[in-house]
Order: structure tokens, then sequence, then C-alpha cells
């Protein structure tokens, strides 16, 4: 949907689907309800187009471009005349997990294959084709992808930036050959091969020195690879929206998404809090564990169960503790029961930068994929979970 002069939609990362045929039938069954609720609340327009964000596996990108005895991707012709007929629309596309990603272990699997490997270049690639073929004249094209790497991987940055600036070229070409504008969102988070300002600013400054001693041309490096900005991960890192955003505006970096979504905060301090950030380990994702100490140093530990491992090896760890943070992505529109709180005002602090600096980013997207592995308290049915969540983002 319309959101200002950019576009808003929840990401359908949150239905379980990892062929075509379940993708589409999340979209028909989940998609349109959202829709409707959101036309009997009031906050959307009847006859307005409704955007999707839309998630799709490596598996359900090459069933999608499956072609007939024609050469026609039939899949995806009929995927398209069922957007028209609904009055729906695609803008973007998460392209981050490449395989399953519910109802299995995920955890540290969903970097790979990461940037280091062809078959990363190519599922993006086929993402971006799928999206030339479904956007309207109109609308520039985004996909998300992870941040090169997962830091214990050690990947080889001489391999990401070769894989990188293929698809810059390819994204030039694409947009020369179609008449529009796609851009590829790098997503920092925590314990990825660049987490947090500091590190994603030195990650595109090496990435534009290995271009320059090469020769090879680099404004379709600003032009087709930006950031894709999540509200929970900057959260985590205890970083400032209105700082990081500026940085990136100054170093020329594109924004090429927002997620807005929010994480989890505690005080390390308290074992009634530390008690209740145990209810939320779960065997499906990485829940990464942020400590802010008082010198504003930064503890990182991988998981939930390793946070804990750590402090009963060394109890007197969060001595100098100020504040904790949970990545475990949790509704937009509500914080937890105290002692825990939320990350809430990095997304409310992401939105007011955005109000004041319109033209930084036009593609806004809700993603808050947890739902599923929520603890029992914070579950509602799915489809007014999100309506709620857009009811927040649009009251911002």
């Amino acid at each position: 949907m319309k959101f200002h002069d950019a576009h808003l939609a929840y990401c359908t990362n949150i239905h379980p689907a990892e062929s075509w045929a379940e993708t589409f039938t999340a979209l028909k069954t989940h998609t349109l309800k959202v829709r409707e609720r959101l036309s009997r609340e009031g906050n959307r327009s009847e006859g307005d187009a409704y955007a999707i964000g839309l998630r799709l596996s490596a598996q359900a990108a090459d069933e999608l471009l499956t072609f007939n005895n024609e050469g026609i991707p039939e899949p995806l012709r009929v995927f398209k005349a069922w957007l028209e007929q609904e009055n729906c629309y695609i803008f973007t596309i998460n392209g981050f997990p490449y395989g399953d990603f519910h109802h299995t272990r995920v955890k540290e699997q969903v970097y790979q294959p990461d940037w280091t490997q062809v078959e990363r270049l190519e599922y993006t690639a086929k993402l971006f084709i799928i999206l030339a073929e479904l956007l309207a004249d109109d609308i520039d094209g985004s996909v998300s992808t992870l941040p090169g790497s997962f830091k214990e991987f050690k990947a080889d940055e001489h391999l990401m930036f070769c894989n990188l600036y293929a698809t810059a070229r390819f994204l030039d070409a694409l947009s020369e050959d179609y008449g529009k504008d796609f851009h590829l969102g790098l997503e920092p988070e925590p314990l990825g091969h660049f987490e947090n300002t500091g590190e994603t600013l030195a990650f595109f400054s090496r990435f534009q020195a290995w271009a320059e001693e090469r020769d090879l041309e680099t404004d379709c490096l600003q032009r087709r690879i930006g950031v894709n900005y999540d509200t929970c991960h900057f959260a985590l890192e205890f970083e400032d929206a209105e700082h990081s955003l500026s940085a990136f505006e100054h170093a020329d970096i594109r924004i090429s998404k927002i997620h807005i979504s929010s994480a989890l905060a505690f005080d390390p301090t308290s074992a009634t809090a530390l008690n209740e950030i145990r209810t939320f380990d779960e065997a499906t994702y990485l829940h990464q564990i942020l400590i802010q100490n008082e010198d504003q140093s930064t503890l990182r530990f991988r998981d939930i169960p390793e946070f804990f491992e750590a402090l009963a090896a060394s109890p007197d760890m969060l001595a100098n503790a100020a504040d904790g943070r949970c990545h475990f992505h949790i509704p937009l529109y509500s914080a937890p029961e105290q002692p825990l709180g939320s990350t809430q005002d990095h997304a409310k602090q992401t939105l007011a930068y955005c109000k004041q600096h319109p033209g930084i980013c036009n593609h806004f997207e809700i993603e808050t994929y947890t739902w599923g592995v929520l603890p029992e308290d914070l579950q509602i049915p799915v489809e007014q979970q999100i309506g709620n969540e857009y009811a927040w983002v649009l009251d911002q």
C-alpha cells in the first residue's frame, strides 16, 4: 500500500512456505485476509492497490520460473494475472533465507549459501528476474539479502566482492532493459559479516576500494548495492537511528529498504528478567544476546544457551552491565510484560527520521517473522497480529 510517497507491506516470511504452491496458498489464505482487515478497520482505502512483501525460497523461485513448451514461465504468468485480478502489486522480495525457514533448525544455516558462493548470486538474480516481470512501470524493485556472510564462517571478502560486483552489473543491465530501478539491500545483523553502523561503513569502503584497485566501473555500486536497514537489528547494536541513517546518507550508501521490527530488551542485572529471557529459547532461529556495559563496550553471544553458559562459567560477567538485548522479533505494537521490554523506540525514531528526510527510502516492510515461535502469551491470530502492526506503523 502507498505510505506517503513510499510503499509499505508486511513480509510474507511470517507464513511457513517453501514451495511455490505453498507460497501462493499462503498469499491467497492469509495475505488477502490481512488486506480485508485493513480495509475493515479504516487503514486502507478499498480501491487502493495492495502491496505484498514477497518471500521466495530458492525452490519457490525455480518453480515460479518453470517454462512451458512455448517458452513462457507459466506459474509466473498465472501469478501476474492473479495480482492484477486482486489489485495487488509486488515491489520487494526478501532474499535472505535461501532454504527452509520454518519448522526446522535454521540457526546459522540461514547464512548459507553466503555471498562467497555462486548459488547465492544465481538465486538473487532469479529473484530480480521475477521482480522485473511483476513490477508496475512506475515502481522500483528491491531485494534484501544477508550481510555477506556470518562472522563464524570467516568468509573470503574477495569472493564476496566478486559476486556482489557481478550482481551490481547484472542489475544495471536489467534496469536498462526494463526501464526500472533495481537495487539490492545487504541487511546487517548481530554476528553477521558486518553488523553495525561502523562495520557496515567499513565494508562498503573496502568494497569501493577493491573495485577501484581493479579499475572497475564503480558508479553501479552506489546505484545497485545498498543497505536493508532493519530497526530490530540496529537497536540490538545499541545504535541511534538518526546517527546510523545520516551516516549512511553522508557516505552515499543507498538505503534500499527499511525493515520495521522490534527486539526484546531486558535488564541484565535483574535475575527475574534473566529467567524470563530463558523462556524465549527455541530451536529454530538464532537469538543473539548483546550486553552493553557501563563503559559502552558490548558483549556478544551467539544464542540464548551460549549466553547462559558463559554466565554460569563467569558469574561476575555482568558486573558492569547496563542494558541487554535479545534478537527475537516481537510484535511492533506491544512489548512483553515487565521485567522485559522492547526496542520499539528505535522503530519510532527511524520512522520519524524518514518523515523528516522523505527521500531517504521508499520501501518499508513490517517483518515479525517469529510469530510461530512466540511464547503463548504473545500469540494472537496471525492476521490480527499483522493488522495491529500496520495500525501501529500508520499511527507513527
